[in-house]
């Protein structure tokens, strides 16, 4: 094991030697992480001995403090006036997710029940904060646009988790009681968001009281502002509530009660510390489940996830839309970016659990679908985002004032265009 990690640090030493150049190409973290955790175990190189709840920990709790950190540097006051895009995305474009997902995946291969095939579209329907950062870090997207994807992939996470255990046990065959499932769901988002909640604007509020007398050194209130986010998550798990909604929740809360630029202050260890467990929990991945996916490959699977990254997601994203005034350019770009990583790795993980396992009709096939849908995103998606974004801010920037007032959620455009105006009419 000794000899693994040595391995593992050096590979982040020299990643991060050429990270500049890197940042320059269509090459990202996730992409060389998953590649050397692949080649590290086809080569023999390094062989991980991790079990899978050890996996599953690792990766939540990295998804978790993302979460946070992506939630806690959001402009919540533009947030209150652009919630249109992700409340259509969250509430109407996931559930067509699932059930689009389910409908193809059950066609493509035959051997898959219903709820099986549903099972599989519920773990790839949430997006990955993580492999999307290029795509909201980017000022020339418009502010709505960035907004509306970093919502959807902090919420759908935790939307995800009562539609993946009831499919889980529809298709395992297990009892399902009506009203079990409707309390389930509501300590799940409920819970979750009151507990999100409570430790951001309590945990911001002490903090920034505390620096405001002068009690707390700089890399402490870092430490903490780290501590609220797994508090966030730890907490809400413990109290049987949704841990990647209330981190998300928390950093919300967080960003609101510090200010924003006290959060980001605040969020830079906690950022840092994100990266580096997502750099883990890539390279874990590729090591221990991509090489064993190859084996259960098949044409059907590839097609599976092809669909999974394309029309699965874009038909969705394009009907949730409608009405809303988006050019065709923003749905096709909303709906591209849409990848799939460490929560749809979290949900599969669960497929593989002895009990799981037993009670479907092939868990290493649906495996494989799952891991090469995340697989194939990691590559596609990363080697798009910076491309992309600069290519949809450039078609942006061009269009004139009157087009972009005509856009939905456009009000931020609007604001600095009359703060402008007033800034520079004479003083009367």
């Amino acid at each position: 094991m000794e000899a693994d990690i040595a391995v593992i640090a050096a590979m982040v030493i020299a990643f991060a030697l050429v990270s500049r150049r890197v940042a320059s190409m269509p090459l990202t973290m996730p992409m060389v992480f998953v590649a050397a955790g692949a080649l590290t175990d086809w080569f023999g190189v390094v062989e991980l001995a991790v079990e899978t709840e050890g996996v599953a920990v690792l990766g939540e709790i990295t998804l978790a403090i993302i979460l946070f950190g992506d939630a806690a540097r959001m402009d919540v006051r533009s947030l209150e006036r652009q919630v249109g895009l992700p409340a259509r995305l969250l509430l109407m474009g996931l559930p067509l997710t699932v059930m689009l997902g389910a409908v193809l995946f059950a066609l493509l291969i035959p051997g898959l029940s219903g709820w099986e095939a549903a099972l599989v579209a519920a773990i790839l329907s949430p997006t990955d904060a993580a492999l999307g950062q290029a795509v909201v870090e980017d000022r020339s997207v418009p502010k709505w646009v960035r907004q509306g994807l970093n919502v959807e992939s902090g919420l759908n996470d935790g939307l995800a988790v009562p539609a993946v255990l009831l499919f889980i046990a529809l298709a395992t065959g297990e009892e399902t009681d009506p009203g079990f499932w409707g309390r389930f769901i509501l300590e799940q988002i409920g819970l979750g968001v009151v507990i999100g909640v409570a430790c951001g604007l309590i945990g911001g509020a002490l903090l920034v009281r505390a620096h405001r007398h002068g009690l707390v050194q700089g890399i402490y209130a870092q430490l903490a502002t780290l501590s609220i986010a797994v508090l966030a998550f730890a907490g809400s798990e413990v109290a049987g509530a949704n841990g990647f909604i209330a981190a998300f929740t928390a950093g919300l809360a967080f960003g609101a009660a510090t200010g924003r630029e006290k959060a980001e202050e605040y969020d830079e260890y906690t950022e840092d510390t994100g990266r580096l467990l997502a750099i883990a929990s890539f390279f874990v991945f590729g090591n221990l489940f991509v090489v064993e996916a190859v084996g259960d490959t098949t044409v059907a699977v590839v097609a599976c996830a092809v669909l999974a990254l394309t029309v699965m997601r874009m038909a969705p994203v394009a009907v949730a839309m409608t009405g809303m005034g988006a050019a065709p350019q923003t749905k096709l770009f909303i709906g591209w970016f849409g990848p799939r990583g460490l929560a749809s790795m979290l949900f599969g993980l669960q497929l593989l659990e002895e009990g799981v396992a037993e009670g479907l009709s092939d868990a290493d096939e649906l495996f494989a679908i799952i891991a090469w849908t995340v697989v194939a995103s990691v590559v596609a998606h990363g080697a798009t985002a910076t491309w992309g974004a600069r290519k949809y801010g450039e078609w942006y920037a061009a269009m004139s004032d009157h087009e972009r007032d005509a856009m939905p959620e456009s009000s931020d455009v609007r604001d600095r265009r009359v703060r402008w105006s007033l800034h520079r009419a004479p003083k009367v």
